[in-house]
């Protein structure tokens, strides 16, 4: 094999076609890619990480069969992933944002919770934030208000196409508001 031909994957994988897209589509609403790719990250945590996700949360469990394996827009998540201190529920690299499942602790920890917030979003991160008593008794919702937000986030504006009959304006005639 000649290796001087090879071309590497992105760092972290690529998709099965071999093709790296650089926006996406979710609910007919483009995407474009914003990653955060230079996170710091504190190694002494990746074997909590890794115990975390073994421990399976029920919520976290639930929500990671709605997106594991890209069903989500095919999008790939990442569980239990550090950032700097912190472990994340879930991380979308491709678009620099963190899914947090709050539980009851979440209801005693409220300055935390937004140190933790404020950090991330330091680094460039979005977080969304999703109660575990939804994500166990509305999915369905949980999914749909996620895709609502990361459209409002990261979707590119759209722009009316005329329709069949209407005619754009002449040159030198302008409309006023």
């Amino acid at each position: 094999m000649n290796f001087s031909t090879c071309v590497s994957p992105p760092v972290e994988g690529c998709p099965q076609d071999g093709v790296v897209h650089k926006q996406f589509l979710v609910n007919g609403t483009l995407i474009p890619h914003r990653p955060v790719l230079q996170l710091p990250c504190n190694p002494q945590l990746k074997e909590r990480a890794k115990a975390l996700r073994k421990a399976g949360n029920l919520p976290e469990v639930l929500f990671w069969q709605q997106v594991n394996k890209g069903k989500f827009y095919q999008i790939d998540f990442d569980r239990q992933r550090v950032i700097g201190n912190y472990i994340v529920d879930f991380y979308v690299k491709r678009l620099g944002l963190v899914v947090e499942i709050d539980g009851i602790i979440h209801d005693f920890q409220h300055v935390y919770d937004q140190e933790r917030e404020a950090y991330l979003r330091t680094l460039g991160l979005r977080v969304y934030r999703i109660s575990a008593t939804d994500v166990i008794k509305r999915i369905e919702g949980v999914m749909i208000g996620l895709e609502g937000f990361i459209i409002e986030q990261f979707g590119l504006p759209s722009f009316p196409t005329p329709s069949q009959g209407d005619t754009p304006p002449k040159e030198g005639n302008s409309t006023r508001l």
